[in-house]
């Protein structure tokens, strides 16, 4: 039996897919398209499955829209899959329309995250538009997470039922890879010399892209006063790691000098590989306005960080309140300032949310957790249409 999962990027089933085509080609044919680039060259090699180029725009442009359709069409007529499972928005529109017309039985997408909440006027009309022709086209639609959930259902995007799978997320979390032990402690002490931190020093990590929509200027305004009234015993670190983005939501020019002029406050760039950053740090601070289901949160769970997050969709779901974090409401310097002094100064209180975070990981988002419950999801679809499985 075939199964087709697309994307609109390569990136995306490359990424946020990693394992799970390899693992999901053991139960059936998988074949995976997205638009033309190396990394589907690169899943193609690792994931052992069978790829397929169609060149899709991440945004509006009606004439290439329609040769993708067109082309998705023609491939999904030649592969006749049981199932087509698409993410990320252009894709899923395309996927779901062509699928439709093609006659596939099983037409599934999975909404990783909403773009219309955040806009206002005929743009939000638009989207709320597309999205809703997407649902239409499909037989079963997908919120990565009960806050993806709730606004598919307050923006009345479709009247189809929805179901989280499993606890929520894509892809779940591998364990092994996000684990503590993977970094060696002589590698961890020479990161620290490295970046002149201390072991008493009290180290906060983001880990993402450094723009106004992931909290940066209110967590650098929050650790600025920290940083400046705070203990001289635990006396603060912010770890930024991510790469600077000023094009399309630049950060303001004061917190552009604090990051700059602040030597408690150290900027890394973009890095391939983030464990050792985790590793040196004591919390994660993550006050993004928006998100789908934030991997970062559960990635620093796994190496047994505690969280401050904003009450946003995802965050709010992976970070149980006093649990294995704290949940500050966005776009509140004030706030994240009283619970980031709250991790360092309640030294019982931290050792309790350490304690508890990757065991939430582990229990909620381990990825082999994930994964079955989407194999059952395929599985009991199909048999609802009485084929053999």
């Amino acid at each position: 039996m075939k199964l087709i999962r697309t994307s609109t990027i390569p990136l995306s089933l490359n990424v946020l897919l990693k394992g799970q085509l390899k693992f999901l080609n053991g139960f059936y044919e998988v074949v995976g398209i997205a638009s033309k680039g190396h990394l589907l060259d690169e899943v193609e090699q690792r994931e052992g499955i069978k790829t397929i180029e169609v060149n899709m725009e991440r945004g509006i442009s009606p004439l290439k829209d329609l040769t993708s359709l067109y082309q998705l069409y023609k491939i999904l007529k030649i592969e006749k899959p049981l199932i087509v499972h698409s993410i990320t928005p252009k894709a899923g529109l395309l996927t779901m329309l062509a699928g439709k017309i093609a006659g596939v039985p099983i037409r599934m997408h999975t909404f990783t995250g909403l773009i219309f909440p955040t806009r206002k006027g005929a743009v939000q009309k638009l989207l709320i538009s597309m999205d809703q022709l997407l649902c239409w086209a499909a037989t079963h639609v997908y919120p990565e997470g009960e806050g993806v959930k709730k606004d598919l259902m307050q923006y009345r995007i479709t009247s189809k039922s929805l179901k989280v799978i499993g606890n929520g997320n894509v892809n779940g979390i591998d364990l092994t890879y996000f684990s503590h032990g993977q970094i060696t402690a002589e590698q961890r002490q020479l990161l620290k010399q490295e970046l002149n931190i201390k072991d008493t020093h009290f180290v906060f990590v983001f880990v993402g892209r450094l723009v106004g929509d992931k909290g940066i200027n209110e967590l650098v305004k929050a650790f600025s006063f920290l940083n400046k009234t705070g203990s001289t015993q635990y006396r603060p670190k912010l770890l930024l790691v991510g790469p600077l983005e000023q094009e399309l939501d630049p950060l303001e020019q004061n917190t552009l000098e604090e990051i700059k002029n602040n030597p408690d406050i150290i900027s890394v760039g973009f890095q391939k590989d983030v464990r050792p950053y985790f590793a040196i740090a004591d919390a994660l601070v993550f006050p993004s306005y928006r998100e789908g289901f934030p991997n970062v949160v559960m990635q620093a769970g796994a190496m047994g960080l505690p969280s401050i997050v904003s009450n946003i969709n995802g965050c709010n779901e992976i970070i149980v309140e006093n649990r294995n974090g704290v949940i500050v409401p966005a776009k509140n310097s004030e706030k994240l300032k009283e619970a980031m002094i709250r991790m360092i100064s309640d030294v019982d209180y931290y050792h309790q949310l350490k304690m508890n975070a990757r065991p939430m990981i582990q229990s909620r988002y381990e990825q082999s957790v994930v994964w079955d419950a989407l194999l059952s999801e395929y599985n009991k679809l199909l048999k609802e249409r009485k084929y053999r499985v």
